[in-house]
């Protein structure tokens, strides 16, 4: 009996000590505190990220830019005409300056031919005037092809008295109309 004896009394003492936790843990009040509040939150507005154009419509755009500036550019070039001595058809230096910027243009611009127009004043007859105007266009050529123009891009016409750029019989109106008049062709 002495060993049922010890085992009661084990079992006893293992009951009391868990009793006595027990009891001891009972008694303990567990404070729970509240999360401490957060700041509200402020919603921040995101803006829609701007429509992103496709490769094609920027590529359209940059082309449409480029034709705009590359018209103006050209009318420039046409509006610019060479003037000439009466009676005479030699290139005169500020003639030269003018000549070297439409080569460059022309040289940049390779899909443009280029016709010149050899134009005179009223005076003289107009078998006369028509070859005078094209000795004076095909001096231009001339020039032109010397800066490096190909000359198959140019051709030359003599429009002589006929298309005055000025009306009048007059120094004024005679030297303002001899001229060589540029026309770009695509």
């Amino acid at each position: 009996m002495s060993r049922r004896f010890s085992n009661v009394c084990m079992t006893l003492a293992f009951m009391g000590l868990f009793l006595f936790l027990g009891s001891s843990c009972a008694k303990k009040q567990v404070q729970v505190s509240e999360p401490p509040k957060a700041a509200p939150v402020q919603e921040v507005k995101k803006e829609a990220p701007a429509p992103v154009e496709d490769a094609a419509a920027k590529e359209a755009k940059l082309r449409a830019e480029k034709e705009k500036q590359l018209e103006k550019m050209r009318k420039a070039f046409e509006d610019e005409s060479i003037y000439f001595d009466f009676d005479k058809y030699e290139i005169k230096a500020d003639a030269k300056t003018t000549l070297q910027k439409k080569a460059d243009f022309l040289a940049a611009n390779t899909r443009y031919s280029l016709r010149i127009e050899g134009h005179c004043d009223e005076r003289g007859t107009n078998e006369y005037n028509l070859a005078l105007g094209e000795r004076r266009a095909n001096s231009a050529k001339e020039f032109l092809v010397a800066l490096g123009i190909a000359p198959a891009r140019i051709t030359t016409i003599s429009y002589g008295e006929e298309r005055p750029a000025v009306e009048g019989s007059n120094e004024d109106a005679w030297s303002k109309n001899r001229r060589d008049e540029f026309k770009l062709i695509y």
